[in-house]
């Protein structure tokens, strides 16, 4: 495993921030690390990338314990933390070619040229960071971020401040990465986890609630389905709860009938039994599918 945590503990005075958290994320593949604020997501990313301490438990990058081999964990993670921290009076590619050199990058100058044009630097690369937008600031911070070609990237709130344009280059390149990198990030769009993510962690008050594959993050929210359906004729709610395995019976705001049955049955050869034998005609039949935003809601709230 690229990163492996075990009971990880991080106590400030009498709160504890992270409480005993236990995960694994391995190569190839995109970890979508998702919370509230102050949930302790931005904690455990820097117990992890050696910023600072735990109280117990125990960390590892690539084999390497964040404790006792923090300098081999460093040379292994490419981080990019929430509040972007750059040395604004530097310009873009000044300021990429010192990074690379605390780095010790082989053929400096052929890696920064690399992360520029990774990154879609190449306009902005003579400007002063200090007179960047937001959204070129985040651009700077994934280059240096990948400069050593690290094995684990580790991706705070990545994509803050881009525009929709930027949004998806840099989408496509953490998918890129995740290929054949582990990527860890943390974010509050939704859309962008289901895009992107293999599997989801979700933290709550300090403590895991959920660690699922995308696809299964559904069966953490509900023992439920829901089919929406639309009649081109009218039909009764009391028709409509006859069907087989339907449980319940609802109207949403378009206007339309939910039928809502328990996950073990698909209710939709039912429904449509139930439109031949009663000579109405059937617009419209979908299967409901949970989303990220769901369970996120359902687990935290």
């Amino acid at each position: 495993m690229s990163v492996k945590v075990q009971n990880l503990t991080k106590v400030f005075g009498v709160q504890k921030a992270v409480n005993e958290v236990t995960f694994e994320a391995k190569k190839g593949e995109v970890l979508g690390f998702l919370g509230p604020n102050g949930a302790g997501k931005t904690t455990t990313m820097k117990i992890v990338t050696c910023f600072i301490p735990q109280t117990s438990g125990i960390a590892e990058v690539c084999g390497f314990n964040v404790e006792t081999h923090p300098m081999e964990v460093r040379q292994q993670i490419g981080y990019l933390p929430e509040h972007n921290p750059l040395y604004k009076d530097l310009y873009v590619k000044e300021y990429l070619n010192f990074v690379a050199g605390l780095h010790k990058v082989a053929n400096k100058k052929k890696r920064v040229d690399e992360m520029i044009e990774m990154t879609g630097l190449g306009r902005e690369q003579k400007k002063q960071i200090g007179a960047l937008s937001k959204g070129y600031r985040q651009r700077v911070g994934l280059a240096q971020a990948m400069l050593h070609d690290p094995q684990v990237l580790i991706l705070d709130e990545p994509t803050s401040g881009l525009d929709p344009n930027q949004l998806v280059e840099i989408r496509s390149l953490i998918k890129q990465l995740g290929e054949e990198k582990t990527v860890i990030f943390s974010t509050h769009i939704m859309q962008e986890v289901q895009a992107l993510c293999d599997r989801v962690l979700i933290i709550n008050k300090g403590k895991i609630v959920a660690n699922d594959p995308i696809e299964q993050l559904q069966n953490r929210v509900s023992g439920e389905t829901i089919v929406t359906v639309e009649f081109l004729q009218n039909v009764s709610k009391n028709q409509l709860e006859k069907i087989n395995n339907v449980t319940r019976v609802q109207k949403n705001e378009h206007g339309h009938w939910q039928l809502v049955s328990s996950l073990k049955n698909d209710i939709r050869e039912h429904v449509f039994d139930f439109a031949v034998s009663n000579n109405v005609k059937l617009l419209e039949m979908r299967k409901e599918i949970f989303s990220v935003e769901d369970a996120f809601q359902e687990l935290t709230k």
